[in-house]
Formats: structure tokens, sequence, C-alpha cells
């Protein structure tokens, strides 16, 4: 572990402090008791770099965070951070080990970016290696993720993402129907965004609703955390996602509501459906009823005709002997 006094090199002559920066001295000297575990036997030295930065933004507030490592620790550890305008950041990572602190080697990186060793400080106590980065955020590109790095035979890592306020909605997409209106409603909680714009979804691009057509679209919001845009006259190539951004100062915010028109015969098909399938199995019923009265039908008519050949065939034979009878009547009389 490098030495914090070889860090931090031969004190530079520098003013007097002004008040608002022993204020804050006093603020952050207060704040390390609500650090989680033991503080440390001396108190983090202070940077010119950091001096500097602090005077400059003392008017911003400080944002202090924590994360405490050991080296049981299977998984890296993270913190998600909500900021919305700029501050002052105070980030903090404790490592405790049972190994020498001086063979352990800690480093901070802001993304992939490894960040210079005289910009962090270093301390200890016990068996616990203490590491604060102090820095502010003025600007979107400061945001991002900030990781302490503690390097022995196994390397432990803590991350501390910071990022702007995420946007609420409804999850299950709005359903209604064509000639009706719609309201779409974004919400941040405990969060008040500077400016508010919608955006439709024309396949993958994003296109700006118009607010000028006013006849069709209405932005407003009932309170500074809300935005609701109300669409009148619906089509059904209104339907589809739609975009709410919120703007900070820090960077944007933006969530997706997903609208679905529907024309009123939608709602029938169902019905309609039921209706042909029930008069599609009312016709098999009456087709098999035809056929089995049809082949009923047949069999009666086959015994007709067989009773009427049976009668011809009789009265044929009937015929053929009453012929000799009357042949041998004749012969007697004569």
């Amino acid at each position: 572990m490098r030495a914090l006094t070889g860090l931090l090199g031969s004190p530079a002559p520098r003013a007097p402090p002004s008040r608002p920066l022993l204020l804050l001295c006093l603020i952050a000297a207060a704040r390390w008791s609500l650090v989680d575990g033991d503080p440390p036997d001396s108190a983090f030295t202070s940077l010119p770099v950091r001096e500097e930065m602090m005077a400059k933004y003392s008017n911003l507030s400080l944002e202090s965070h924590s994360i405490s490592l050991t080296e049981q620790s299977s998984m890296p550890v993270e913190k998600n951070i909500t900021l919305e305008r700029p501050s002052n950041m105070e980030l903090t990572c404790h490592f405790t080990t049972s190994e020498d602190l001086n063979s352990i080697n800690v480093t901070w990186k802001k993304g992939d970016e490894l960040l210079e060793k005289n910009n962090y400080l270093i301390n200890a106590s016990g068996n616990t290696l203490y590491t604060q980065y102090t820095f502010t955020i003025i600007n979107s590109k400061q945001m991002g993720s900030y990781s302490c790095f503690f390097e022995e035979e196994k390397e432990q890592r803590g991350t501390f993402n910071i990022k702007v306020p995420e946007l609420h909605r409804k999850h299950k997409p709005l359903i209604t129907y064509v000639g009706d209106s719609t309201v779409l409603v974004c919400k941040c909680e405990n969060c008040f965004p500077v400016n508010w714009t919608w955006y439709s979804s024309n396949g993958s691009v994003q296109v700006p609703v118009d607010v000028h057509m006013n006849d069709k679209y209405v932005i407003n919001g009932t309170h500074a955390n809300e935005t609701r845009l109300k669409i009148m006259h619906l089509s059904e190539e209104d339907g589809g996602s739609y975009w709410c951004h919120a703007i900070f100062q820090l960077g944007e915010s933006e969530e997706h509501l997903e609208l679905v028109v529907l024309s009123f015969l939608v709602p029938l098909k169902p019905f309609l459906a039921i209706i042909a399938e029930v008069v599609l199995l009312v016709a098999i019923i009456l087709l098999c009823e035809m056929y089995t009265q049809k082949k009923k039908k047949h069999p009666e008519e086959g015994k007709e005709f067989e009773q009427i050949e049976q009668l011809k065939s009789d009265d044929s034979n009937g015929i053929e002997n009453n012929a000799p009878r009357h042949r041998k009547n004749e012969s007697g009389n004569q």
C-alpha cells in the first residue's frame, strides 16, 4: 500500500482557508461518524486539489456514500446513487482483511478509466483499509460508475453507480377505442425535472409530438414531478410507443408507454366468431339429419319395388294356372 505521506508530498504553501471551507471541513468531520465501520485513528488528510475544488463549489450540497467489503466477499458490491443536480461527492470504501495492509494495492476507476492516484486518499485503522474519493459533479459527463479496487490474492471491488432519477409509468399497455380521448402519464418520484418532452415512436425513430396541434395533443402536468399527454380524436394510426423525457441539470431520463387503439369491431369479433361456430354446427347437424333420412328412405323404396314385382309375378303365375283349367272344361263340355 502506498504511504499516505509519500502520496501527499511536501505540503505546498497556500492561502488561509475561507470561512465556507472551514465550515465544510467541520461538516465532513461530523459526517464521518455516520460511515459504516470503525473510524480510522486519524482522519483523511486533505489534498490541495480537493481543497481548491471544495472552495470553488462550496455552495453545492455534499453527497456522502460508502461501501463495505471483506476478504470473504464473493461478489462485487454495488450501490446506486440518484443525482439530479450538481453536487460535491464523497465516496468511501472500507476493506476489512486479516492480511498485511501494506501488501494491498488500492486503485479507483471511472468506468474502465484508471483515476490518478493523487485524486483519492488512503488510510488504515486496525485491520480495516479505507479509501476515499472526493470530487464535484457539475455536468452529465461526470455521471457514471466509480469503482474502488483492493488487490491482494483476490481482487475485491465496490462500485458506485451515479445516475439521474428514473421515471415511473404503468407497465401494462393502455387500451382505448377509435374516436375516444386518452391521457398518458409519466412521474418522477421525489425529483423535479427542469423540463419534460414527449416523443412518439415511428418504427425505430422517435419523433417529437407536435404540441402545436391543439386539437390533437395537449401536454400539461398537475405537479412539477409529472407530465401528462392528452391525445384526442384517436385513430388506429395513433397506436404504438410513446416516450416521455425528463430533463435534469445532469442528464436525461426516459420511459416508454404503449398505446393500443382498437376499432369498435374488435370487441365484436369474438361474438361473431361464436355465432359463426354455432351456424356451422347447426348446418352440420342438418346435413347429417338429411343424410340419415335419405338413407332410411332408400330401403323402403326397395321393399316397395320388391313387393310390386312379387305381386306382378303372382298375377302372372295365376293367369298361367287358370289357362289349362279352361281348356279342360271346354273339352269336358264337348
